[in-house]
């Protein structure tokens, strides 16, 4: 199959495979001169890339605004047109977030745990880059800047596939990334952004195992499901954001409207917003009138149990069994009545997602308890679950939330992206 590239400079049609196979070849040379590369060049790196941004912001504002009306004109959902639309805040938060990663201390070659063995080797462990890291989102392009950066600080060298609806918004970020690789005087292709939305470039690329080390996809379910099904990669991933609040019968009335209102309303269109909120029945006829009126206030569709809707059959539609296991990513909140900790334990250990829990309380004994419970990637007392998130964390940014186990868990920083190998280190040292 053949399709058309399109640049600056150039325009002329390739076969996908032959595109492909050259942006791992490169990506791979580059990858060789990143994970040696010294923390001052990929600092420079990242302040020259968040100057161009700053300087061309105009242009960048210009093309979202070309993607942002061609999502209305293809009726996209509010809550995507919502991650596609980068204001002049989300300019400055990009930015924010390249400076912060600069800020902080450079995993590569980090060792740790070394000791001295019997034999007087001493065995230890270095960090170390993954190589080539291939990321594939949706929708927003912020995430472009997130994963270019994060990717070089950590020594990686990434290619990235941005979504359809984004792709002069990416194309826009990607020239200030290029500008400041080279001011830097690295790679340009250390990052590498797939300039086609041809879907059979994702289907090549999660067959490049020899060029590409782990793939990374961000966005809906069928993306990541679709990755996950078909990569012959190891892939880091989060299917959904089926996110609890739970308003433990200690907690302080004030707090807990405060943080279920924040975690839901704040945006709709994030994996960290809840979609269930948990109430303890001896708390709910005390906190659920409140409740209501502030998520009825915001114009938030209400489904709930039983003893729920009991409170307000009006404002409170009935749920059924497949809201407790949907990631709305809209203006819809499921509630239920459970009948205590245990119970609301039991309900996001079985219909979560494993992404992010809260627990609002003033019992430490039930806190401790609830967090160490809570099987999720990130686990909070008295907290929103607007908070999961890298920027939060000090990770400076974020190239995803894994709800996978292995190999990182949580938003995945600098620390994610990288390895460990054991190092030994001797003086002639031989076995006997």
């Amino acid at each position: 199959m053949s399709i058309a590239i399109k640049n600056d400079f150039e325009s002329h049609t390739v076969d996908i495979k032959q595109y492909m196979a050259q942006l791992g070849q490169r990506a791979r040379q580059a990858a060789d001169v990143l994970s040696y590369a010294n923390p001052e060049i990929k600092n420079a790196a990242l302040l020259n890339i968040a100057s161009a941004i700053d300087k061309h912001r105009g242009r960048i504002r210009s093309e979202n605004g070309v993607d942002m009306q061609a999502g209305k004109s293809a009726g996209l959902e509010e809550a995507m047109l919502d991650r596609l639309l980068l204001s002049e805040v989300r300019i400055d938060a990009m930015i924010d977030g390249l400076k912060q990663i600069v800020s902080l201390a450079d995993p590569v070659g980090e060792i740790s745990e070394l000791a001295y063995r019997p034999s007087g080797i001493q065995v230890g462990k270095m960090r170390v880059p993954l190589g080539v890291i291939g990321i594939i989102y949706e929708s927003r392009p912020n995430v472009t800047i997130d994963a270019a950066g994060l990717c070089l600080k950590s020594g990686n060298a990434s290619i990235l596939r941005g979504g359809k609806e984004a792709i002069h918004s990416n194309q826009a970020i990607y020239r200030c990334v290029q500008q400041g690789l080279k001011q830097a005087g690295l790679p340009e292709f250390c990052v590498q952004v797939i300039n086609t939305v041809d879907r059979e470039a994702v289907a090549e690329m999660l067959k490049m195992n020899e060029t590409i080390d782990v793939i990374i996809p961000r966005g809906g379910k069928s993306l990541i499901e679709r990755v996950a099904s078909e990569s012959t990669i190891p892939v880091i991933k989060h299917l959904d954001g089926i996110c609890h609040v739970y308003i433990d019968d200690r907690a302080d009335h004030r707090k807990a409207l405060d943080i279920a209102l924040n975690a839901k309303t704040r945006r709709y269109g994030v994996c960290n917003a809840i979609e269930t909120l948990l109430v303890a029945d001896q708390i709910a006829q005390a906190v659920m009138p409140d409740l209501i009126k502030a998520f009825t206030d915001k114009q938030v569709e209400l489904r709930g149990c039983p003893r729920a809707c009991r409170f307000d059959p009006a404002a409170i539609a009935a749920a059924d069994d497949e809201d407790w296991e949907t990631e709305y990513l809209a203006p819809i909140l499921s509630i239920k009545i459970v009948d205590d900790m245990e119970q609301a334990i039991v309900h996001i250990n079985q219909h979560g997602s494993n992404h992010t829990d809260s627990i609002v309380t003033e019992d430490y004994t039930r806190a401790r308890e609830f967090l160490r419970r809570v099987d999720s990637s990130s686990v909070m007392v008295n907290a929103s679950t607007a908070f999961a998130d890298g920027f939060e964390y000090g990770l400076g940014a974020e190239i995803g939330i894994s709800t996978d186990k292995l190999h990182a868990r949580g938003p995945v920083g600098l620390m994610g992206l990288t390895s460990q190998k054991y190092i030994v280190l001797g003086d002639g040292h031989i076995r006997h």
